[in-house]
């Protein structure tokens, strides 16, 4: 596990699973809405963007966390050797969105820049729920399906799979470090 790409549906959870997983493995975590986007919410230039998202991925060891465009997207996925992708119920998605949207009044959503517009953002969130069930989810899981023979998967389906994720990923490194 060198390369791992983080991916799914907002309000899945990716950035605190990201964190969580950056401080198990020691791979330097790139949250893609902090490049993508600058303090207070403004997109950055698309050049500086794909930029700084090449840059990333030609170095040895990452995990990526996000969307980020889709011009991106896809090659981010080749280039992984692994992939995480959170695919729970969508109402659960809503939920946490709602969750984020609430509590982000008074702790800033992990993964999002400093100053973030809390409803403007949490309303793009909404937006992207249902055209990422639609048209990205059935893609995803083609990808993740044709991807199983020649890259660790890990394909994330319930609150439950998360706990257990962890658990996996603590075990594989503690049987390389005997």
């Amino acid at each position: 596990m060198k390369k791992v790409a983080v991916f799914g549906n907002a309000g899945g959870g990716k950035s605190t699973l990201s964190q969580k997983l950056s401080q198990i493995t020691g791979l330097q975590l790139h949250v893609l809405d902090k490049i993508k986007y600058q303090a207070g919410g403004a997109e950055v230039p698309s050049e500086d963007y794909k930029r700084i998202h090449q840059e990333i991925l030609s170095t040895e060891r990452w995990i990526i966390d996000g969307f980020g465009c889709m011009e991106t997207l896809w090659s981010r996925l080749e280039q992984a050797d692994t992939l995480v992708y959170i695919d729970l119920p969508l109402y659960v998605h809503f939920w946490w969105v709602t969750k984020r949207f609430i509590t982000g009044y008074f702790h800033p959503p992990q993964g999002w820049p400093q100053n973030s517009p809390i409803l403007k953002s949490s309303l793009n969130s909404y937006r992207a729920l249902w055209l990422c069930h639609r048209y990205l989810t059935p893609k995803y899981r083609e990808y993740i399906q044709q991807a199983q023979s020649h890259k660790n998967v890990y394909h994330i389906r319930s609150i439950e799979e998360i706990s257990q994720f962890f658990e996996l990923i603590r075990n594989q490194i503690n049987s390389q470090n005997c």
